[in-house]
């Protein structure tokens, strides 16, 4: 699983406190070609999530990532007390070509395990979804200083939904939230860890 992670990247988020090393990482990864793209982010987590996270930021650097190993190492360098979050893809459901610009990208967690049929079922509905422009299986590695005071249990079943819209922040929101509703509907106990509103696009 590891090699197929690293074919398929993933998502990093690095907290941008606006010091010395988040500028310095920021111009690193705009000029790496390890990084696909990248962005600026508000992070809205959600009232499950926020107990796991009590130290996260509110402004993320939010990289597309080729080479999980790479990024970890430049994350692990930054001097900061916040966490960041790297979000390996380990099963891509699809990657549609994009319409409009990336304006949001929202992270869920399946709260019971991920049998195969639960995938099947998330995957037959996201595709229906025509906004859902690239989304995937994943899984979640902390990268922070210090342990949490509470481990997240559901690091190995995360799904990620990236959104192709000229809408509103809020909009994307609700119609992400949609989506997540519909498939709860089918038995499928799927819950938002963040929501990422891209600000700025960098790269």
């Amino acid at each position: 699983m590891s090699e197929n992670s690293q074919k398929l990247g993933g998502y990093a988020c690095a907290p941008y406190l606006h010091d010395h090393d988040s500028i310095e990482l920021k111009d690193n990864w705009v000029s790496s070609k390890n990084i696909e793209s990248l962005y600026f982010v508000t992070a809205t987590f959600s009232e499950d999530s926020k107990p796991y996270f009590t130290t996260s930021s509110n402004h993320y650097i939010l990289a597309k990532f080729k080479d999980p190993e790479k990024i970890s190492k430049e994350i692990r360098s930054i001097d900061t007390d916040k966490p960041s979050f790297l979000f390996k893809i380990d099963d891509s459901i699809f990657d549609r070509p994009l319409t409009e610009k990336t304006n949001f990208v929202s992270i869920y967690y399946l709260e019971y395990g991920d049998s195969k049929s639960d995938l099947r079922d998330v995957s037959a509905h996201v595709a229906r979804r025509e906004k859902v422009y690239r989304a995937g299986f994943g899984n979640l590695t902390l990268l922070s200083k210090e342990s949490p005071k509470f481990a997240f249990p559901y690091s190995d079943h995360i799904v990620m939904l990236e959104i192709s819209s000229d809408k509103s922040h809020q909009s994307d929101n609700k119609y992400c939230e949609q989506t997540r509703r519909d498939i709860c509907r089918k038995g499928i106990v799927m819950n938002n860890l963040v929501s990422l509103s891209i600000l700025e696009t960098m790269k």
